[in-house]
């Protein structure tokens, strides 16, 4: 083989090898769906992983606007790139009738606050958990 020719080959495996985490990241992803509805998260329990990718589906059942604000939980985790548009100072706005997915990875245990910013939301019980361990 040409020093050329094994110069391609042994970059192409590294290139290979610098993707495969990713596709075996995609092949372990869970999805959790999440249903905001009037005054509710269901769940409003959310147990997760550390390093394990997870793509929240949420969807917003009510006939008004949801948020899904989760401030800590969000700056403690890795947020897909095309996912980072979508949270805007830690929350989610998910309008009424609207699903939205973000794919994130957990990175830092602990636990961590969910609730509605909408005007009286949260004291009405619209407020959750997400414990990453």
């Amino acid at each position: 083989m040409k020093p050329i020719a094994r110069a391609v080959a042994a970059l192409s495996l590294c290139l290979a090898a610098v993707q495969m985490p990713a596709v075996h990241a995609q092949a372990n992803r869970q999805e959790i769906q999440i249903t905001l509805s009037n005054f509710s998260f269901n769940p409003n329990m959310l147990r997760l992983q550390r390093n394990m990718p997870y793509t929240l589906h949420l969807t917003n059942s009510a006939s008004g606007g949801h948020s899904f604000s989760a401030t800590e939980f969000f700056a403690a985790a890795a947020v897909a790139p095309e996912d980072k548009a979508k949270i805007a100072n830690g929350r989610i706005e998910i309008p009424a009738g609207q699903t939205l997915d973000v794919t994130l990875t957990p990175m830092t245990a602990g636990s961590y606050p969910i609730v509605c910013t909408h005007f009286l939301h949260q004291s009405f019980g619209m407020h959750g958990t997400a414990v990453v361990e």
